[in-house]
Parts: C-alpha cells; structure tokens; sequence
C-alpha cells in the first residue's frame, strides 16, 4: 500500500472519525476485566485471557479468540449470549466504580467543535471496535455524550466474514450519506486512533489519520506506520483543532 506523504497538503476534514479506548477515554480496563467476568460466568472459574490481544481489535474477534483460547467453539448462540453478558458485567463495573474518564484534551476539543457540527461544516463520529451498547455505556460513563456523534461505525458493523476494521470506514460513509443526505470521500475523512489497527483502516481508505499516544503505542510509533500526523495527546486542543479544520493551512 502506497502511504501518502507526511507533509503533502491534505483537505478540510469534513468527517472527523474517534475511536473511544485509550483515545476519547479509558475504563481502567473495566471492559477487559468484564469481559473475563462474562467468560467465568457461562465457562467456569478456569476461563482465562492470558496472552490475549485487546488494542485495536473487534470486541466479536477478540470474544472468538478469547472462546478458543478457552476451549470452547464461538458458534452464534455462544457469542450472542457472551455479548449479552459482557454488557451486564461492564454495567456493573462501571457502575460499581467510577474508572471512566475522559482523556486530557478530549472533552474542551469536543466542545469547541461542537458548533461546527452544528453548521454542518464537520461531522463528528465514531469509529471503533466496541459493540453500540458497551461503547455508549463506556462514553456515558466518562461523561461524552454519545448523541453528538451523528455517524457510527462499530465493531459488529462489518458486512464481511471475518469482520475487520478495514471494513468500518466504508459502513461509515454510508452511514453519513443516510444522515446527513450527501455521498463522502475517503480523503474528506479523518480518523483519530491510538492503535496502529485505527492507521491501517484509514489508509486502506485514502482517510487522514490523527494518532494519538495515548494507547500502548507512542506518537512516533504512529508516525511509523503511517499516520499523517500524530500527538502524545489531545491536551493541545487549540493546535489540534486547527490540523484538523487547516484553519493554519
């Protein structure tokens, strides 16, 4: 895949695109420990998710692999009844214990752009591995209201079997035509992760890519593979925004 240059010029973002783990905000792993909660619940006591990838992944591949490391075959019926108590356990988690935050910078970037929005001049967004009803549960937890991200694309989202991330940028722009009643070019996107899964799936788009170091993964790892631009974090939102609306373009 050819990367496009780091200092090429590149246009108004119109659709601007967050992943929410380790990038809008952080449980304090809250979703992983449910997630082992949900598998010792329906699995018994030696259900265990050591060595298992998290960052960046898809919540239905991370629950299959986490299932066959366990032994146990990921047909349809076990997925959908982990799924459903995956959601009751982070509820109880995130209930029990205020874990959620939302990462420096995160909430005043929000806000500031939050009236462009309002004119229609961007289109905020998601785009993450989370199933809708753990990741609204994650925001609301962290105080980011869910309903000003007008165009969602979520980790059960993908037409494809296997499912991949790559796939979300596509079910995002079609997501944007059906709300706001105009088509959407890869290049007027920009996504805003902290893992290099969040640089792949925008590349394989032709969408800009905003890394953040906030994750397991540092700006310069970021850089490396291929984000246009990236930041240890949000916290300088008034240099933030400006990339991302090239208002200093």
């Amino acid at each position: 895949m050819v990367q496009p240059p780091h200092d090429a010029e590149v246009p108004p973002a119109v659709l601007i695109l967050f992943d929410i783990d380790a990038t809008l905000l952080t449980t304090s792993r809250a979703g992983v420990y449910a997630m082992l909660d949900a598998g010792r619940d329906l699995h018994g006591e030696a259900f265990h998710i050591e060595n298992m990838d998290f960052a960046g992944r898809l919540d239905p591949l991370i629950i299959a692999d986490m299932l066959r490391l366990n032994g146990v075959e990921p047909d349809a019926a076990r997925m959908a009844a982990f799924r459903e108590r995956y959601g009751r356990r982070l509820e109880e988690r995130l209930t029990a214990s205020p874990v959620a935050r939302a990462l420096p910078g995160v909430l005043e970037l929000l806000e500031r752009l939050d009236p462009r929005a309002a004119t229609g001049a961007v289109s905020l967004g998601l785009l993450t591995g989370n199933f809708p009803e753990t990741g609204e549960r994650k925001l609301r937890a962290a105080l980011i209201e869910p309903e000003r991200f007008t165009v969602r694309a979520w980790g059960c989202d993908s037409p494809h079997d296997p499912p991949a991330r790559e796939h979300l940028p596509a079910v995002a722009m079609t997501r944007h035509r059906e709300v706001h009643g105009r088509e959407i070019r890869g290049e007027d996107i920009t996504i805003i992760g902290d893992t290099p899964h969040d640089v792949s799936c925008a590349l394989a788009h032709g969408c800009r890519v905003l890394g953040v170091g906030t994750g397991g993964f540092s700006a310069d790892d970021l850089m490396g593979v291929g984000a246009h631009h990236a930041v240890d974090s949000l916290a300088d939102v008034e240099a933030i925004e400006a990339w991302l609306i090239n208002t200093t373009r």
